[in-house]
């Protein structure tokens, strides 16, 4: 849905919010009830008419119901395609049983240890390595996302020099005489710009272009970075310092503005350790304690048992007040209430060696400076964090991307590789790098994407994507791991390594054996070590040593006052980041946890701000700094810090394909100087115009039922059956029983794990082959994922509470939409699932009608046209064993049939009983916090079994008598008594 224009009455909605009590909501527009919400959520297919064009008499209704039955049959009839045998068929490969192998990805470049699926050489899924310390088997939506970038038909396909096509002999010969020209000179002249990189044999290859060409400048170009923790780190170890979290080791931890469970190469782990303190289903009384204190609303906020939210400018102030109370310096003014910082400090000191701060990479030196003296002073080193070399290669001597960009005005940078980085884009508004461009006789770049940079440079040569080259990586804590390849170069890209390689004069070395000459002769790995590596993907022994110091902790003494005026937060995107991912049709139709946007950025203001300023969602703002301005549009966030606006980066571009150009405004010239993250001084001003804010958060309503459920700890052991006890379930039915005697197949979805990720919804979408339908069909309620994440507020509408809910299909044993199918195609299968027979299906939509929990998808129209032969490289993306649905019929979760099939031909061929755990949906593979848990009801010594029996377990809805397989668990958090009492404001 595209955001209401109805101005918001902020005092009547923190009245109703007040009024409400406990009760949840989902958005300010359902607070306050307005007319177009309304309309728009009792409307079951927004503007379907106008699409039509028919009017709603007899004669319009009679011609909808045609519709429908074209859309189903007239594609039931396809063409046959040319079909061959298969001959030649490889030795490993058999048709129709998929592959596994052990690689890892690159995203920001740190690895994620990743399993890829591959059908007769195709790779088609991508699921966590649970021998890799950054994924533990568990994935994000990037990770699942690779597989449509690997097959992205708008990716670089060929060299081209002045956007003519060449070879890469020739981009070779420019090469040969590139190193002919700097020879002499000892690489004076020449500059290097890479990327992000934490390669082991790529920062090999570049130390040794460095000592050949000891002139060249290096410029290590990461947009995303932030060096003031390295700086501080710097100054207490005196060497280069990273830290290491352990959050599974932390009783209770403050996180001031770090959002570690949605950000940054450690996520997943994170992810996985903190939520290991924080459940209670398997019988825990104690959990740990989180407090936030952050400048937006953040995944890590929302899983907070006490939040308050800042001006980022704030934060500092903040430490320091908080390290006062801690013994570390004098006390100073901060915008949390003084009780509450009280309350942390006391909690931090009960935990000792248990108790963790946390800083956000964004934020300043200062503010690390006091977080390591206050771990220090807790005794927190070797128990709840760990400092560690960073995995990250920043070499001494490289220059930043200001420093380059001088060189490049002077005239004195005469040729300038770009190895995987887009600065034409991602430069800050004050560093002019596509006008200093134009000064540079030789220019070549190496990327996937014929982008900004690409366009501004001589020379273009396409770089090989993770899933189609040799290489290595690093993980967050230094583990290695090996990067091969499923399958061979789809549009000719080259690996990083041979571009290196052929600056160092070495034109015929492949990535291979620049690797296994790596890893043999530096690494020390033998044939054995290296078939291992090959294997797990993991290189044993590499996972770095913890840094130890004697050195006293150094206490910043300098607290910068806070800003005044609206302060501009930019964030990376969660999923775009710094906009490499958005020509990814997939992560563009992704709804953001908290604010549910798809196919765009918009400036997020608090309630409050927007009424100061008159602002309504949808309402465009211009947002300038200089000659510098973006327009976007307004959308009001409850939980925002007040005179904060909020952007996300990634969007904006207008050279990566036709999926990515143009979506959203480019917040990267806002930025200049020092002030990458928190951006004072910029005039902001309401324009004229009104532009949609795409959401899918209005697209279902609770209808003031008792959906989510939540408690604390206390109320937990004082009451265990809390949350079964508030509507017990009727017991008596009209429907026929159906009856499971072999597997009766169940899913428990924990609401205390839950972060709200969407690794889920990812995951499920590139599994069942879901298509994405594109920003206006979204805005019509028509998205087609299976999947949802619903997200409830609670409480204050300036600082409200947050919950989570995943809702796949129920497969109820009593289900609605089964009575109502005029042709059968919703059925009921022997172990209980809801199934829905697509050839069937005539598109009538009874069932989804008929469903309460609104979980089935209308193909309305032909979304995956390369379905039907039409040649285009997506075709090969599908999972085979899952059908491509054309248009005219209904989809929905299913708990992933086909793996449920799988593990049972593997049982029999084994003369075995389907063993728990034997099936896993990839929803719940992918989870990293591992809330969704699945397996078969009737073996009583399964865990689905057991938690269906636990306490907190209960069914949504259950008062409909649906009985549905999927249940949840309440979710339980952990406040501090001492401040139940005490007002959590959200002003900075």
């Amino acid at each position: 849905m595209s955001a209401t224009a109805e101005p918001l009455d902020l005092a009547r909605l923190r009245a109703e919010a007040v009024e409400r009590g406990p009760q949840f909501w989902r958005s300010l527009e359902e607070l306050a009830d307005t007319a177009a919400f309304r309309e728009y959520l009792h409307n079951e297919f927004p503007r379907l008419a106008a699409r039509f064009d028919i009017a709603p008499d007899r004669r319009g209704v009679l011609k909808l119901m045609a519709a429908s039955l074209a859309m189903a049959g007239l594609t039931a009839c396809k063409k046959a395609d040319h079909i061959a045998p298969y001959v030649d068929k490889p030795a490993d490969v058999t048709p129709g049983r998929a592959l596994h192998y052990a690689t890892a990805l690159s995203i920001g470049g740190y690895g994620f240890g990743a399993i890829v699926e591959s059908h007769e050489g195709r790779p088609t899924k991508v699921e966590g390595n649970p021998d890799h310390p950054a994924s533990l088997g568990a994935s994000d939506a990037i990770m699942q996302a690779a597989c449509l970038g690997l097959y992205d038909p708008e990716r670089s396909r060929t060299p081209t020099k002045d956007e003519q096509a060449m070879s890469w002999d020739a981009f070779l010969g420019e090469v040969a005489a590139l190193r002919d020209e700097i020879g002499n000179r000892e690489g004076a002249g020449f500059a290097l710009m890479i990327g992000p990189i934490t390669s082991p044999s790529e920062a090999w290859l570049i130390d040794r272009l460095r000592a050949a060409y000891p002139r060249m400048l290096l410029c290590v170009h990461d947009p995303l970075a932030a060096d003031g923790e390295r700086t501080a780190l710097q100054q207490v170890f005196g060497r280069a310092t990273a830290t290491l979290p352990r959050l599974g080791q932390a009783d209770v931890i403050v996180s001031l503005d770090a959002d570690f469970l949605g950000e940054g190469p450690g996520r997943l782990a994170h992810a996985r350790a903190f939520s290991s303190r924080r459940i209670v289903r398997d019988g825990a009384t104690t959990m740990a304690r989180l407090y936030a204190i952050e400048s937006t609303p953040t995944i890590t906020g929302a899983s907070a048992d006490h939040r308050w939210a800042v001006r980022g400018s704030a934060v500092p102030a903040i430490a320091a007040a908080l390290a006062a109370r801690l013994g570390l310096g004098a006390d100073v003014n901060a915008p949390v209430p003084s009780a509450a910082l009280d309350a942390i400090a006391a909690d931090l000191r009960k935990a000792a060696g248990t108790g963790l701060v946390v800083a956000g990479p964004h934020q300043s030196a200062d503010v690390h400076l006091q977080v390591h003296a206050m771990n220090a002073s807790l005794g927190s080193f070797g128990l709840a964090v760990d400092y560690i070399p960073p995995p990250d290669y920043r070499p001494p001597g490289a220059v930043s991307l200001g420093a380059l960009v001088e060189q490049m005005r002077r005239g004195a940078v005469t040729a300038l590789l770009v190895l995987d980085a887009n600065p034409a884009y991602t430069a800050p508004g004050d560093v002019s790098f596509a006008e200093a461009l134009v000064k540079v006789p030789r220019t070549m770049h190496v990327g996937r994407y014929v982008d900004a940079t690409a366009k501004a440079s001589r020379w273009h040569v396409p770089l090989a994507h993770d899933l189609e080259r040799w290489g290595d990586i690093r993980a967050f804590d230094g583990t290695a791991s090996i990067i091969q390849p499923l399958v061979q170069p789809l549009y000719g890209g080259h690996a990083a390594s041979e571009v290196l390689s052929a600056l160092l004069g070495e034109y015929s070395a492949s990535p291979l054996d620049t690797l296994r000459t790596y890893w043999r002769e530096i690494g020390g790995l033998d044939d054995a070590a290296w078939r291992a590596a090959i294997q797990r993907g993991v290189i044993s022994g590499t996972t770095s040593a913890p840094v130890v110091s004697n050195a006293a902790p150094v206490l910043s003494s300098k607290v910068n006052p806070a800003g005044t005026g609206i302060e501009v937060r930019v964030v990376p995107d969660p999923w775009l980041r710094a906009g490499e991912y958005a020509n990814n049709a997939w992560l563009q139709e992704l709804p953001r946890p908290l604010s549910k946007i798809v196919w765009g950025n918009a400036a997020l203001v608090a309630p409050a701000t927007a009424g100061r300023l008159q602002l309504a969602s949808g309402d465009v703002v211009r947002v300038a700094r200089d000659n510098n301005a973006i327009e976007l549009p307004v959308s009001i966030e409850p939980g925002h810090p007040e005179e904060v606006i909020t952007i996300a980066l990634g969007f904006g571009q207008s050279a990566i394909g036709q999926v990515g150009n143009g979506v959203g405004a480019n917040a990267f010239p806002l930025r200049a100087g020092e002030a990458l993250w928190f951006l004072d001084g910029l005039s902001v001003s309401k324009a004229e115009a009104r532009a949609a804010v795409v959401t899918t958060q209005h697209h279902h309503s609770m209808e003031g039922r008792d959906i989510v459920r939540n408690g604390t700890l206390a109320e937990y052991v004082a009451n265990p059956t809390f949350a079964k006890d508030r509507e017990p379930a009727p017991s008596g039915t009209l429907y026929p029983p159906w009856p499971s005697r072999e597997e009766a197949w169940a899913m428990v979805i924990d609401q205390t794990a839950c972060i709200g990720c969407m690794a889920c919804v990812s995951a499920c979408q590139a599994e069942n082959n879901i298509p994405t339908v594109g920003v206006d069909e979204v805005a019509n309620g028509h998205e087609m994922h299976w999947l949802r994440v619903d997200r409830y507020y609670t409480g204050s509408v300036d600082n409200p509470g947050v919950v989570f809910q995943p809702v796949p299909c129920m497969h109820c044993e009593e289900a609605p939409c089964e009575e109502v199918c005029p042709v059968n195609a919703t059925v009921h299968t022997h172990d209980g699932l809801n199934a829905q027979i697509y050839n069937r299906c005539v598109g009538t939509r009874y069932c989804s009608q008929n469903c309460p929990y609104k979980v089935r998808r209308f193909n309305f129209l032909d979304y995956q046209p390369f379905a039907e032969g039409t040649g285009s490289p997506l075709a090969a993306l599908m999972n085979p064993d899952v059908s491509v649905r054309s248009r005219g019929v209904m989809e929905k979760c299913t708990y992933c049939v086909q793996r449920i099939e799988r593990g049972r031909i593997e049982a029999e061929l084994a003369d075995q009983p389907i063993a728990d755990g034997a099936v896993t949906p990839a929803c719940a593979q992918a989870c990293p916090t591992q809330a969704i848990i699945f397996g078969n009801r009737n073996d009583p010594g399964s865990r689905v079994r057991r938690l269906h029996e636990h306490p907190l377990d209960y069914a949504l809805l259950a008062e409909l008598n649906t009985r549905p397989r999927t249940t949840y668990l309440a979710r339980v958090s952990n406040p501090n008594p001492a401040l139940a009492k005490l007002e959590e404001p959200v002003h900075g």
